[in-house]
Protein backbone atom coordinates (compact mmCIF):
# COMPACT_ATOMS: atom_id res chain seq x y z
CA UNK A 1 0.00 0.00 0.00
CA UNK A 2 1.64 3.49 -1.09
CA UNK A 3 1.86 5.89 1.26
CA UNK A 4 -0.62 7.96 0.30
CA UNK A 5 -2.79 5.27 0.94
CA UNK A 6 -1.64 5.10 4.77
CA UNK A 7 -2.24 8.43 5.32
CA UNK A 8 -5.96 8.11 4.79
CA UNK A 9 -6.37 5.57 7.77
CA UNK A 10 -6.94 8.18 9.48
CA UNK A 11 -10.66 8.20 11.67
CA UNK A 12 -11.56 11.36 9.51
CA UNK A 13 -9.54 12.07 6.10
CA UNK A 14 -9.49 12.60 2.75
CA UNK A 15 -8.70 10.70 -0.73
CA UNK A 16 -6.81 12.57 -3.25
CA UNK A 17 -6.73 11.58 -7.02
CA UNK A 18 -3.88 9.20 -6.81
CA UNK A 19 -5.71 7.34 -3.67
CA UNK A 20 -9.12 6.74 -5.35
CA UNK A 21 -6.77 5.35 -8.54
CA UNK A 22 -5.64 2.93 -5.57
CA UNK A 23 -8.75 1.51 -3.77
CA UNK A 24 -11.00 1.81 -7.14
CA UNK A 25 -11.07 -0.25 -10.39
CA UNK A 26 -12.70 2.70 -12.40
CA UNK A 27 -10.31 4.83 -15.08
CA UNK A 28 -11.31 8.12 -17.16
CA UNK A 29 -13.48 8.33 -18.79
CA UNK A 30 -15.56 6.61 -16.20
CA UNK A 31 -14.33 7.52 -13.07
CA UNK A 32 -16.73 9.94 -11.58
CA UNK A 33 -15.06 11.55 -8.86
CA UNK A 34 -12.15 13.45 -8.26
CA UNK A 35 -11.45 13.83 -4.31
CA UNK A 36 -12.74 12.56 -1.16
CA UNK A 37 -12.84 15.46 0.85
CA UNK A 38 -14.35 14.32 4.05
CA UNK A 39 -14.32 10.59 5.14
CA UNK A 40 -15.39 9.21 8.82
CA UNK A 41 -14.20 5.79 8.70
CA UNK A 42 -16.79 3.78 6.90
CA UNK A 43 -20.10 6.07 7.87
CA UNK A 44 -20.06 9.18 5.78
CA UNK A 45 -18.16 10.64 3.64
CA UNK A 46 -18.39 13.77 0.90
CA UNK A 47 -16.78 13.11 -2.94
CA UNK A 48 -16.50 15.98 -5.12
CA UNK A 49 -17.04 15.68 -8.88
CA UNK A 50 -15.55 18.61 -11.07
CA UNK A 51 -18.59 18.77 -14.16
CA UNK A 52 -16.18 20.04 -17.04
CA UNK A 53 -17.67 20.65 -21.08
CA UNK A 54 -15.06 18.93 -22.17
CA UNK A 55 -16.33 15.38 -20.76
CA UNK A 56 -17.10 12.76 -23.39
CA UNK A 57 -20.90 11.99 -22.52
CA UNK A 58 -21.83 15.79 -23.43
CA UNK A 59 -21.14 15.21 -27.28
CA UNK A 60 -24.54 13.68 -26.96
CA UNK A 61 -26.14 14.44 -23.72
CA UNK A 62 -27.60 16.85 -25.12
CA UNK A 63 -25.52 19.13 -28.11
CA UNK A 64 -26.24 22.79 -27.49
CA UNK A 65 -27.62 21.58 -24.24
CA UNK A 66 -25.11 20.09 -22.27
CA UNK A 67 -26.55 18.54 -19.41
CA UNK A 68 -24.51 15.25 -17.07
CA UNK A 69 -26.61 12.08 -16.89
CA UNK A 70 -28.44 11.48 -14.22
CA UNK A 71 -27.20 7.54 -14.18
CA UNK A 72 -24.07 9.07 -13.66
CA UNK A 73 -24.33 10.76 -10.26
CA UNK A 74 -26.08 7.81 -9.23
CA UNK A 75 -22.66 6.48 -10.18
CA UNK A 76 -20.47 8.85 -8.62
CA UNK A 77 -22.48 8.16 -5.63
CA UNK A 78 -22.01 4.68 -5.63
CA UNK A 79 -17.98 5.25 -6.15
CA UNK A 80 -17.42 7.63 -3.38
CA UNK A 81 -19.53 4.92 -1.11
CA UNK A 82 -16.92 2.09 -3.14
CA UNK A 83 -13.75 4.12 -1.86
CA UNK A 84 -14.40 4.06 1.69
CA UNK A 85 -15.45 0.86 2.18
CA UNK A 86 -12.79 -0.08 0.35
CA UNK A 87 -10.37 2.02 2.16
CA UNK A 88 -12.55 0.45 5.62
CA UNK A 89 -11.44 -3.25 4.19
CA UNK A 90 -7.67 -2.17 3.75
CA UNK A 91 -7.46 -1.26 7.26
CA UNK A 92 -9.42 -4.57 8.43
CA UNK A 93 -5.90 -6.32 6.35
CA UNK A 94 -8.10 -7.61 3.55
CA UNK A 95 -7.36 -7.31 -0.10
CA UNK A 96 -10.67 -6.14 -2.37
CA UNK A 97 -10.59 -7.61 -5.84
CA UNK A 98 -14.02 -6.51 -6.60
CA UNK A 99 -17.08 -4.64 -5.59
CA UNK A 100 -20.39 -4.99 -7.28
CA UNK A 101 -23.32 -2.42 -7.14
CA UNK A 102 -26.31 -4.18 -5.88
CA UNK A 103 -29.10 -2.09 -5.35
CA UNK A 104 -30.39 1.29 -6.37
CA UNK A 105 -33.18 2.67 -4.61
CA UNK A 106 -35.71 5.74 -4.01
CA UNK A 107 -33.51 7.90 -6.64
CA UNK A 108 -34.77 10.83 -7.33
CA UNK A 109 -33.43 13.40 -9.89
CA UNK A 110 -33.97 17.35 -8.50
CA UNK A 111 -32.36 19.93 -10.70
CA UNK A 112 -30.31 19.60 -13.78
CA UNK A 113 -26.33 19.43 -13.54
CA UNK A 114 -24.26 21.04 -16.00
CA UNK A 115 -20.92 21.92 -17.19
CA UNK A 116 -19.08 24.11 -14.60
CA UNK A 117 -20.74 22.57 -11.46
CA UNK A 118 -19.07 20.88 -8.90
CA UNK A 119 -21.08 17.96 -7.78
CA UNK A 120 -20.63 17.05 -3.58
CA UNK A 121 -21.89 13.68 -2.98
CA UNK A 122 -22.69 12.95 0.74
CA UNK A 123 -22.85 9.50 1.56
CA UNK A 124 -23.69 8.34 5.03
CA UNK A 125 -24.03 4.38 6.15
CA UNK A 126 -27.12 3.00 6.94
CA UNK A 127 -26.17 -1.07 7.37
CA UNK A 128 -23.37 -2.93 6.75
CA UNK A 129 -23.08 -6.95 7.15
CA UNK A 130 -20.05 -8.51 6.10
CA UNK A 131 -18.83 -7.36 2.72
CA UNK A 132 -22.32 -5.43 2.06
CA UNK A 133 -23.09 -2.37 3.02
CA UNK A 134 -25.71 -0.13 2.31
CA UNK A 135 -25.87 4.26 2.10
CA UNK A 136 -27.84 6.83 1.75
CA UNK A 137 -26.66 9.36 -0.98
CA UNK A 138 -27.50 12.99 -1.93
CA UNK A 139 -25.48 15.12 -4.47
CA UNK A 140 -25.73 18.96 -4.01
CA UNK A 141 -24.31 21.61 -6.12
CA UNK A 142 -24.04 24.91 -4.21
CA UNK A 143 -26.05 22.91 -1.57
CA UNK A 144 -28.49 22.50 -3.43
CA UNK A 145 -30.13 19.08 -3.83
CA UNK A 146 -29.49 17.81 -7.30
CA UNK A 147 -30.49 13.79 -6.48
CA UNK A 148 -30.63 11.24 -4.52
CA UNK A 149 -30.84 7.58 -3.94
CA UNK A 150 -30.15 4.36 -1.64
CA UNK A 151 -27.59 2.32 -2.82
CA UNK A 152 -25.67 -1.32 -1.87
CA UNK A 153 -23.21 -2.74 -2.93
CA UNK A 154 -20.75 -6.01 -2.15
CA UNK A 155 -16.92 -5.85 -1.70
CA UNK A 156 -15.48 -9.32 -3.11
CA UNK A 157 -12.04 -10.12 -1.46
CA UNK A 158 -9.28 -12.28 -1.60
Amino acid sequence: MSEAARDTNEELGTADIQTLLELLPHRYPFLMIDRIVEIDRDESCVGIKNVTANEPQFMGHFPGLPVFPGVLLIEGMAQTAGAICCRHIRTEELQTKQVFFMTIDKCKFRKPVTPGDQVRFHMRKMNRRRTMWWYRGEARVDGVLVAEAEISAMLVTE
